[in-house]
């Protein structure tokens, strides 16, 4: 019992319980060497042979079975793990989704929190997330529990159909992370591209288009990407909001004549809205500086009113002005400045009053 104790390990030359002092190919082919050298010369005196090499070999009982450390690490660990599932199984757990005790052979639980849930729970809420698209949000149910299912346990549990959409849509949300993977641009396509480092051209592998990745266009070397006329708003708001260090790149992106143009193009379609008002028939602006409100525009030479925004007749314009039915009526002068003073219906309607009064 003290030797079984205290000296098997030592006697076996093993270190520790997890690593064995392997002796070397050579060593045991010299050990051969010596054991046949001492069966034949046993009869004349050979025993000192017996004794080669006896203190540098390693007892084959203690490595009979190991290939190498590495091999027999796993085996321990392959071993550790089937002794625990097979516990677990064995085990009764209550489900915190549906309230029911299960075998561990019909529950699941995630690597990290060690929770517990049957697996007919999981498999449903597995089942919905993937048809949301939610598959970054397959974490454990307990409130605040980070855990998150593996791969592997969701495989278990869901169709193959819809493990496939998993596997997919977890492939799109990791590389939509990744600052250096773009998309082909062709809606045909759509493939992860690798942009090219400090570049910004991309080349698809499976079509092989050379596009931006700035703009997304066919790659145009150092000329500024194409800004459309729906881009530009978004151009103008963003540069005007942005630092120094993005307004450069900004610039450098797409030429800083065109974002100018952009401000420019901006600025005046902005005072337009302010101070002209469209023609009712081709929408030329149209800016009124002095006169009546029966208007002549200047593209296609259509008569309006200024006040409403109708259309007069060609034959007899004024017509919109004197007729009483006419939401315009003796509205030709509202509100013309004439000699400093603004002509408005007021000064119609004192008139009146004071007509009145003389009679």
């Amino acid at each position: 019992m003290q030797f079984l104790k205290e000296e098997t390990l030592t006697y076996l030359n093993i270190v520790s319980p997890f690593e064995l002092k392997m002796g070397s190919q050579k060593k045991v082919q010299r050990r051969a060497t010596a054991q046949a050298s001492s069966s034949t010369e046993l009869g004349v005196g050979g025993a000192a042979a017996a004794d080669v090499d006896q203190e540098e070999t390693v007892d084959e009982r203690a490595v009979q079975d190991v290939e190498s450390l590495s091999s027999l690490i796993q085996e321990i660990l392959d071993f550790n793990q089937a002794r625990q599932t097979k516990c677990f199984n064995s085990k009764l757990f209550l489900c915190s989704i549906c309230f029911c005790e299960k075998l561990g052979s019909d529950c699941m639980y995630f690597l990290e929190c060690k929770h517990v849930y049957c697996k007919a729970c999981l498999k449903d809420y597995f089942e919905i997330q993937i048809k949301d698209g939610q598959v970054k949000c397959l974490n454990c149910p307990e409130p605040q529990c980070p855990s998150v299912a593996t791969p592997g346990q969701v495989k278990e549990l869901v169709e193959a159909d819809l493990f496939a959409r998993y596997d997919r849509l977890l492939l799109q949300s990791t590389l939509d992370l990744m600052a250096d993977v773009v998309y082909c641009p062709r809606p045909c396509c759509q493939l992860p591209v690798m942009q090219e480092p400090g570049g910004t051209m991309a080349i698809c592998s499976s079509c092989n288009f050379a596009f931006c990745t700035l703009c997304r266009l066919t790659y145009h070397g150092l000329s500024p990407c194409k800004v459309t006329a729906e881009k530009l708003i978004d151009l103008r708001n963003e540069y005007l909001q942005a630092d120094e260090a993005t307004k450069r790149f900004l610039e450098q992106r797409y030429g800083k004549r065109v974002i100018q143009k952009a401000l420019e193009e901006m600025e005046s379609k902005d005072w337009l809205e302010k101070n002209s008002k469209s023609c009712p028939c081709c929408g030329t602006p149209i800016q009124k500086l002095d006169g009546c409100n029966k208007m002549t525009c200047t593209g296609c030479m259509q008569y309006f009113c200024w006040i409403c925004m109708g259309s007069l007749s060609r034959a007899n314009p004024y017509r919109h002005f004197t007729d009483s039915e006419s939401p315009c009526f003796n509205r030709l002068f509202h509100a013309v400045d004439i000699n400093g003073d603004m002509w408005e219906d007021e000064i119609e309607e004192d008139d009146d009053d004071e007509d009145d009064d003389d009679d």
